[in-house]
């Protein structure tokens, strides 16, 4: 049986909002082919949740597809796994079995319109929540890994794709929020990331780094979003922080 999300937010990247269609998601990123049906405008996606993400085939085609948050290596007995496997870090990709092969040949771009991090306060037993996004409003690329799990070798029945978002350390403007942050990868960066014949492993570790902090906007938002089964555009309403 799959594990479900248990709605905790101590994770790297453990929240973001997707409220992008497909469609544009396509034209965004040209991909040749959208395999993806609407999952709607979502503004708590949780890990477990089917996501969007941009892969490229061996033969060739870039495709936009949903796969399912929380990597399930192919190899893995059951898929239980996946609930611990949302995030994967950049600075050991190469030393943890259940990423090293999907960094060689199983990459993708995770699009997203902005993410939350908690900032722990002083004082106060709760974290404070903010809503991190670009200052121009468009897509976050996340750098990601993906992998194809069936529970009968063979067969397609069952079969899960699944994906983890890649972090780093933080940059100047998330820093004071978290320590950490996802990967945010340039349009200049994603042919390269997401070419499967690629596997110059230390090209592809050296665009795994903070972006540049002035790209993103912080907000502080209200406690709400702490709660997995919140949705809505409420959610990124301002806060007092």
């Amino acid at each position: 049986m799959l594990m479900t999300y248990d709605g905790s937010f101590n994770e790297v990247c453990g929240r973001y909002t997707s409220t992008t269609e497909p469609a544009d998601l396509a034209a965004y990123f040209d991909v040749d082919e959208v395999v993806a049906t609407s999952l709607g405008a979502r503004y708590n996606v949780a890990p477990t949740d089917e996501v969007y993400a941009v892969a490229k085939s061996s033969t060739g085609p870039i495709r936009l597809g949903t796969f399912r948050w929380g990597l399930v290596p192919f190899w893995a007995k059951d898929a239980s796994v996946g609930s611990r496997m949302i995030n994967a870090r950049a600075e050991s990709l190469l030393d943890k079995p259940a990423f090293r092969r999907p960094l060689e040949r199983y990459r993708c771009v995770i699009p997203v319109d902005g993410f939350y991090e908690w900032q722990v306060v002083p004082d106060r037993k709760k974290k404070q929540p903010w809503y991190i996004r670009r200052r121009d409003g468009d897509v976050l690329a996340f750098a990601g890994l993906w992998s194809s799990w069936r529970p009968t070798k063979g067969s397609d029945d069952g079969r899960i794709v699944s994906c983890s978002i890649i972090t780093t350390e933080a940059n100047d403007a998330v820093r004071p929020v978290h320590d950490r942050m996802p990967v945010v990868l340039p349009p200049s960066a994603w042919a390269e990331w997401l070419d499967p014949a690629n596997d110059d492993v230390e090209s592809l570790q050296s665009l795994l780094v903070p972006a540049p902090p002035e790209l993103f906007e912080l907000t502080p938002v209200t406690d709400a979003v702490s709660n997995v089964r919140n949705d809505g555009p409420h959610l990124l309403d301002p806060a007092e922080a």
